[in-house]
């Protein structure tokens, strides 16, 4: 190894040294250097962490909730818990087992997502759909869900799929599509295992009941967008109060209607009505039995047969009317 000092050099520093003609603080300090500050979060190691893209998930939240809370019939309260990112390995190994997965694929972008709930959520949507007590009754954790349980959640996920679009179109136009349903995280190959996704957990609560619904998106397929998700868009941030929403569509199911029944049409003269007298038949322009107009708040929604029920007159509906027929 060449020397870098030689001995005649080296005794020389030593005895510099001892003399206190050279300040060896000041010389260290000097090879330490200054520090130099280093943004992790904008550097391609820290993948995962996409800017501003919690904001597509609140705008999300906000229509998701009226959606659901219409589609159980009951008050849906849901709360984003948070964004992280995760190797696509690591995030399976995470998820809650048994779970109901939704993958789907994100046009134009490439490659597919995917959607998680775990069992407290699906038997809370189950028991409300089926017109359960509000108390979802959990079946043992081994159990599997069944073909029906997984036909009604691919609805809730189709539901969930139109409003992550609407939540998707200030940044990025979209169409996205399920693919299919899973169960078995095993089975689901989104990425390879070492590539990362983008994951949001969000806390959905149906009445008493509390459930997961996590949304996993390759970090591949937002990296396209993910300058305009630096620059930031203008989201409609315009939100639905959805306990009002709900109140709002629970009264008027309530709201009371005027139902009549038009029996027929004729033509008097005012003569004729002037003596009509108790007793006098009015003849109509149809027979006992051709269809009756029924009409709702004065419009004709409907056809339908007279008859009697219990002692009652009363009227079968035979057919409901359409634009076309509002002419006649």
């Amino acid at each position: 190894m060449k020397k870098i000092l030689t001995r005649e050099e080296i005794d020389a520093l030593l005895s510099d040294v001892a003399e206190g003609r050279i300040d060896l603080d000041k010389e260290l300090a000097r090879e330490q250097g200054v520090g130099m500050n280093f943004d992790l979060f904008n550097t391609m190691t820290h993948k995962g962490m996409m800017p501003n893209l919690d904001i597509i998930y609140d705008s999300f939240i906000r229509s998701y909730r009226v959606t659901m809370s219409n589609r159980l019939r009951r008050l849906v309260e849901i709360k984003k818990i948070g964004a992280r990112p995760f190797k696509f390995d690591d995030f399976l190994m995470s998820l809650p087992s048994p779970v109901c997965m939704g993958l789907y694929k994100i046009e134009p972008l490439k490659g597919a997502a995917m959607l998680a709930m775990d069992s407290n959520l699906v038997y809370a949507i189950m028991d409300s759909i089926l017109g359960g007590t509000g108390t979802p009754r959990v079946p043992e954790a081994t159990r599997l869900f069944t073909s029906i349980e997984l036909r009604i959640m691919q609805k809730i996920v189709k539901d969930a799929l139109i409003d992550m679009e609407k939540a998707w179109a200030p940044l990025q136009s979209t169409k996205m599509s399920l693919l299919r349903m899973e169960m078995n995280p095993r089975l689901v190959n989104l990425v390879p295992p070492e590539y990362h996704v983008v994951t949001m957990q969000l806390e959905i609560q149906i009445e008493n009941t509390k459930g997961s619904m996590v949304f996993a998106v390759p970090y591949m397929t937002v990296e396209p967008i993910r300058d305009k998700l630096k620059n930031g868009v203008q989201f409609d941030l315009v939100a639905v109060d959805p306990k009002w929403s709900y109140r709002l569509s629970a009264e008027l199911t309530e709201a009371q209607l005027e139902l009549t029944v038009e029996m027929g049409n004729t033509m008097i003269t005012l003569q004729e009505l002037m003596n009509l007298s108790r007793g006098d038949t009015i003849m109509l322009d149809k027979d006992c039995r051709s269809e009756l107009l029924v009409k709702i708040g004065g419009i004709g929604k409907y056809r339908g047969t007279p008859g009697v029920r219990c002692g009652n007159k009363a009227v079968q509906i035979t057919r409901i009317i359409n634009r076309e027929d509002e002419s006649e």
